[in-house]
């Protein structure tokens, strides 16, 4: 049988291919987040228990959270799962979130050699930043927009260096999991959010310097994509998710994630 006899066969086919592709994408909630819950594992134990509770698969796309807010900004995403409070308000504003709500929070760290030749071992971050940019030491920033990358340059406009470019300073472009693995390369210094921390396995000669002060607070929220912005985004399971995660049972699986005994993020949700 020539080709062009079977070309409406091969068609058909290719039809059928294309609808179950579609099905399958619409029943997966796409949800954009950062790379330090994804790389804390917090997903790997959460999202289990929401298809168990909802029947509702989650694709994560895990990226800093000014690439996940721009994704939902775009209707790239159905809900957003992020940790810079400003941006993620300028969003709602915006029409592109409906809403944003609390989810959990944990705070940053500031890690680097246990022998500090900087000497910022303490519970002031300002200070600390004060010292590395007058030092040769080297810090590794993430530059890549990320919640992290936000808190960082929030310090360091707080001691008014808006641009950091002292000798050791870094940018790695890169997540949290990377960023971590040049510090302890270099035997640099680096802000790190704790859950990311307390799941890195390779630390070297890397501890914890600095922390303990308020400014250190990072907060999670969560935030659904507007439909009447992007009428294509699953709204429905993106509502699902979000009266999940701030439910008690969602929260009491946010509290019940821990390595080595110690808790990574502590509920925070408003109900």
């Amino acid at each position: 049988m020539s080709f062009g006899a079977l070309a409406p066969v091969f068609s058909a086919l290719a039809a059928i291919v294309l609808v179950a592709s579609g099905a399958v994408h619409a029943q997966a909630l796409v949800m954009a987040s950062t790379t330090s819950t994804e790389q804390s594992g917090l997903f790997a134990h959460l999202l289990p228990a929401f298809k168990a509770a909802t029947g509702v698969d989650v694709k994560v796309v895990a990226v800093g959270t000014g690439q996940a807010i721009d994704m939902g900004r775009r209707g790239d995403a159905d809900v957003l799962f992020v940790h810079d409070q400003a941006a993620e308000e300028k969003l709602v504003q915006e029409g592109f979130a409906t809403k944003r709500l609390p989810v959990m929070y944990n705070d940053f760290v500031l890690v680097g050699p246990a022998a500090d030749p900087v000497g910022v071992r303490g519970k002031d971050i300002l200070a600390a930043f004060k010292k590395l940019a007058a030092s040769p030491a080297s810090f590794i920033s993430r530059g890549d927009r990320s919640g992290t990358h936000a808190a960082e340059l929030r310090y360091w406009k707080a001691i008014g260096t808006e641009a950091p470019k002292f000798a050791g300073y870094r940018e790695c472009g890169c997540g949290m999991g990377p960023a971590l693995n040049i510090a302890a390369s270099t035997a640099g210094y680096v802000l790190t959010d704790r859950g990311t921390w307390l799941n890195f396995k390779n630390r070297a000669g890397l501890v914890v310097l600095v922390e303990g002060d308020k400014q250190l607070f990072n907060q999670y929220g969560v935030l659904p994509v507007n439909p009447a912005k992007h009428p294509h985004v699953n709204a429905a399971d993106a509502a699902k998710f979000v009266d999940w995660v701030t439910s008690a049972a969602g929260q009491g699986v946010i509290a019940g994630y821990k390595i080595g005994g110690e808790q990574l993020f502590f509920p925070h949700a408003k109900n």
